[in-house]
């Protein structure tokens, strides 16, 4: 299987959302999948942010495109080929008020492209070409966003995330959410990063049964 896993969070060694994600890899490994890992740090190697050429050049025909459009185009092209070519998508990030990373938005931009990664139809559909692949979204909230809790109706990274890449053909994501983190007694911390970590304990599973049943 191969996994195109993605991390945005600002911190290093001390990010519980790129712990989470290396957790969720090595759990895979646990349950016998063979794991090739195609590693994206969004703060090392951030893509573009949408300025003028990049816009002209995205909703211009392949077919019309000058040299200089290609070039605009080039690293973004390059990273669709990577989406495409994975099974399974891995994306950690921490929420960064109420919503994604900038870093983690530049990249949505830069992998949203008419006629590569979603296709217009004549009848006004538009249908998403990532719908063969997994897709597990690990975040982390300073603040307990749960139903029910306090702040729950302040979630925009959740739905933000759904129709971002539903647009894109991802249908039906798994969300694995460690809460409350930040803004939280130690006792509570402790308690949301155990269970994320069950939680993608269990999921690495159902993906181990998936691949064999595939193979």
């Amino acid at each position: 299987m191969k996994v195109m896993h993605v991390d945005s969070s600002a911190k290093r060694e001390r990010s519980n959302s790129r712990a989470l994600a290396r957790h969720f890899i090595d759990e895979l490994r646990v349950q016998g999948v063979d794991v090739e890992v195609d590693y994206l740090d969004l703060t090392v190697d951030t893509p573009r942010h949408v300025d003028e050429a990049f816009a002209i050049a995205t909703y211009r025909a392949a077919s019309e495109r000058t040299e200089e459009m290609k070039a605009t185009l080039a690293a973004s092209d390059a990273l669709c080929k990577r989406l495409f070519e994975a099974d399974a998508f891995v994306f950690a990030m921490p929420m960064y008020n109420w919503s994604m990373p900038s870093v983690f938005k530049a990249f949505i931009d830069s992998v949203t492209r008419p006629g590569l990664t979603y296709l217009a139809q004549p009848d006004g559909r538009i249908v998403g070409q990532f719908n063969r692949q997994k897709t597990l979204f690990i975040t982390t909230r300073g603040a307990d966003l749960r139903p029910g809790s306090m702040f729950a109706s302040m979630d925009a990274l959740t739905p933000a995330l759904k129709a971002a890449f539903g647009f894109i053909g991802v249908a039906g994501p798994t969300f694995v959410d460690a809460q409350p983190l930040q803004f939280s007694d130690q006792e509570a911390r402790t308690a949301a990063l155990a269970r994320a970590k069950t939680e993608l304990s269990e999921i690495a599973a159902q993906w181990a049964v998936h691949e064999a049943v595939a193979a």
